[in-house]
């Protein structure tokens, strides 16, 4: 009889327990998209709008945009597509929020014009460069990221993919040549230096990898993620992304030399060559830390009125991120020059057919 009993209360709470879940599964809210634009713009205010909007359905619906309560304060007008998000619970009737603009056609058309304007400046060259591109980013979403989620080290992950990226992207936007021999053979080498001293100056630093909102959620989402080696491997995919102009361009620098200068020596090559390399230096620097700044222009602007003193805002990660991210790949630039430089010179010395 007693065992009965048990038996009894333990099914009426499995039973209670089942009506809870199934209670609560029916009051989560349902979630969904739609493309839509705005029709009319029926009241607007300092602080409100309120808004006709056409569903991709045929709908018509009407949205009120209350600007105090969104983050964005983003007013919208007649003839804007947007993103329309429902929100329904249960069997209650949906509540429609505006959630973004509709970007697709713009950024499709913009694609296109940059493609159409490499096609007809670059000619070949310029289809093999968007050849080289695609591969960039087909190494970046098929076999860094997925690999990374895994919890690879992004580090190990990253160089292997630089070393794949490297070759194929320089010998299709430069052809296959001693000059582009030359330049990936520096740019590697130069890449593994750099990975090095970026290794040791963020550990140096003390540097986290958690100055940003997206790297806390991301923690959150997967606990095996490596912050910090992602850091690092931001740092160098962004480095790798300026190498290539110098290594090409002094390579490029010391075959016409030789073509124009057949007795120089290794020495001789290398001097004429720097000379060109240290321009080439200022203005690569002078791009880098300009590149930078603009990427975080809404991070330095919250600091330009801020009481407290350069140290102290120096001193915090977020900002420390970016310092060490132009420091180190201002230091690679510099190291590329002369590398480059001395390699192409070193190779070249005893040609004296004209190279292509």
């Amino acid at each position: 009889m007693h065992v009965k009993k048990i038996f009894i209360i333990l099914s009426l709470l499995l039973v209670a327990l089942l009506a809870t879940n199934t209670a609560y599964a029916q009051e989560l809210p349902e979630t969904q998209k739609y493309k839509a634009r705005v029709v009319e713009i029926i009241e607007s205010t300092a602080t409100n709008q309120l808004l006709k909007v056409k569903l991709a359905t045929g709908e018509e619906i009407t949205i009120d945009n209350n600007l105090e309560l969104s983050a964005k304060n983003i007013t919208y007008s007649q003839g804007d597509t947007v993103i329309v998000e429902s929100i329904s619970i249960g069997n209650a009737k949906p509540m429609y929020i505006i959630t973004d603009f509709y970007r697709a056609n713009s950024l499709t058309i913009i694609f296109i014009g940059f493609v159409i304007l490499s096609i007809v400046v670059g000619k070949k060259y310029g289809v093999y460069s968007l050849l080289g591109m695609a591969f960039s980013f087909l190494m970046i979403f098929k076999f860094i990221l997925p690999n990374i989620i895994k919890g690879s080290n992004p580090i190990i992950i990253t160089v292997i993919a630089a070393l794949l990226i490297v070759p194929v992207t320089f010998y299709l936007s430069h052809g296959f040549s001693r000059k582009t021999h030359i330049a990936i053979a520096s740019t590697l080498l130069t890449l593994i230096i750099t990975t090095i001293l970026t290794g040791v100056s963020v550990n140096a630093a003390k540097l986290t990898g958690y100055s940003s909102e997206e790297a806390m959620f991301l923690q959150v989402a997967n606990e095996s993620i490596n912050m910090k080696g992602i850091l690092l491997a931001g740092i160098i995919i962004g480095f790798l992304g300026v190498l290539d102009d110098v290594t090409v361009s002094q390579a490029s620098v010391v075959t016409q030399l030789r073509k124009t200068r057949r007795h120089y020596t290794t020495q001789e090559l290398y001097k004429d060559a720097m000379e060109v390399g240290r321009d080439h230096i200022t203005s690569m620097i002078n791009t880098l830390v300009l590149v930078y700044a603009g990427a975080s222009m809404p991070l330095l602007l919250l600091f330009v009125n801020n009481p407290q003193p350069f140290g102290d805002i120096v001193n915090m990660e977020i900002v420390a991120d970016e310092v060490v991210r132009t420091l180190v790949g201002s230091i690679g630039l510099i190291l590329a020059v002369p590398l480059s430089t001395y390699i192409s010179a070193l190779l070249n010395e005893n040609s004296v057919q004209e190279i292509t």
